[in-house]
């Protein structure tokens, strides 16, 4: 999901409530983000009134040229020196259901070629019929986007919508539809298990072998979140340290796929050529289980990274330090059986969470900076953890 669609969705599930926390938080236009106040009339007027329109346009060509954004219509802003255009106040847009009908009827004409993926949506409506409105202007996928009024090319620099330079109109030019790969980590689940169950993990010849351990399943797929077709997909994974030596870490189940060999830990794995994945499908490149002992000596870490031709790479972490993971094992080994899907999904919490961070400040360093990000979010949770 794109930080756009993320904010959309916010606006969608939370209503008004979102609205409320921007002007309470002074959330500035960003990259994503702008507020609009509308001035068209919904009881006098008969269409969008040349102000809106000119707004509309300059936002479907600068979103759908950059990497997509949501306009609220219904916001007032005012200058903060420091900080830049602030939300101030809701200042309601009028007949909120007949200007709905006014963007919706307004959009195709806004941009050359017209944007066909722009979505609106009435975020709440009073009994009075005025409310406030959501547009989610995605990436356009046929860029460039020319705005219509004023016949401008725009692009979405900080939180303001400027024409583009001749080099940027000239790449663009140049783009085609690319794959975009998103990481899904799906199949969760946590088992307490003998060391008699299954296969004997731990030989009798070991010294102390213990006699329950925890495994974690999951599978690493990836979804196609694109228009177009994904090719020669991959997955390397490296486990740097599993915690402990009674630890494992087994990947399974990756047969439609080519595997290169790697160092012991190590999953290298791409699919063959006749392969292809179509948009909005989704691949399963493995079964991963983790068997964790209570014996935990050392952090464990895993990181991998998934792509296909032409896509941006999605780097992933799992971490857990070694008191964490100590006190992870500890619990797992207390909770009764209902608890453990809870605990399935806690294992995996700072991952979730640096995944989002990952992709929220991806935007500051530019995309296939991926290593740099990484390492910025290890300073940041160090840092954090000092303080």
């Amino acid at each position: 999901m794109s930080r756009a669609e993320d904010i959309f969705q916010k606006l969608v599930y939370f209503g008004e409530d979102a609205i409320d926390e921007y002007i309470v938080n002074m959330q500035t236009e960003e990259l994503f983000l702008d507020f609009k106040q509308a001035i068209s009339i919904g009881k006098n007027g008969t269409t969008l009134h040349k102000d809106d329109r000119k707004n509309l346009a300059k936002c479907i060509s600068g979103f759908g040229n950059s990497e997509g954004g949501v306009v609220i219509w219904g916001v007032e802003c005012s200058r903060d020196m420091e900080i830049g255009d602030v939300a101030k106040a809701k200042v309601k847009v009028k007949n909120v259901h007949r200007f709905l009908s006014w963007l919706e009827n307004a959009i195709s004409g806004c941009t050359i070629p017209s944007h066909n993926k722009v979505r609106n949506h009435i975020i709440s409506a009073d009994e009075n019929g005025d409310g406030f409105i959501a547009t989610y202007i995605p990436k356009s996928e046929i860029a460039p986007l020319m705005s219509t009024v004023g016949n401008n090319i725009y692009i979405r620099s900080g939180s303001n919508n400027v024409p583009a330079p001749y080099s940027v109109i000239a790449g663009m030019f140049g783009r085609r539809p690319q794959p975009n790969l998103e990481l899904v980590v799906k199949d969760k689940r946590l088992d307490v298990l003998e060391n008699v169950d299954e296969d004997v993990l731990y030989p009798k010849s070991i010294d102390n072998p213990p006699e329950k351990y925890i495994k974690i399943s999951f599978s690493i797929r990836g979804h196609n979140d694109s228009n177009v077709i994904a090719r020669e997909l991959y997955l390397s994974c490296t486990t740097a340290s599993t915690g402990s030596e009674y630890n494992k870490v087994r990947f399974m189940n990756y047969n439609q796929m080519d595997s290169i060999p790697g160092i012991e830990g190590q999953l290298n794995i791409i699919t063959r050529p006749e392969l292809r994945l179509p948009p909005r499908g989704t691949i399963r490149f493995t079964n991963v289980e983790i068997i964790l002992s209570p014996y935990v000596e050392e952090d464990f870490l895993m990181d991998g990274v998934i792509g296909a031709d032409n896509a941006a790479p999605q780097n992933f972490r799992i971490y857990l330090p070694r008191n964490q993971l100590r006190s992870f094992v500890a619990k797992a080994m207390r909770e009764d059986e209902e608890d453990k899907d809870c605990l399935a999904h806690e294992f995996f919490n700072d991952f979730d969470h640096m995944r989002r961070l990952l992709f929220n400040v991806r935007h500051m360093f530019g995309k296939g900076n991926n290593d740099l990000l990484l390492l910025f979010i290890v300073a940041c949770r160090i840092f954090c953890r000092v303080a």
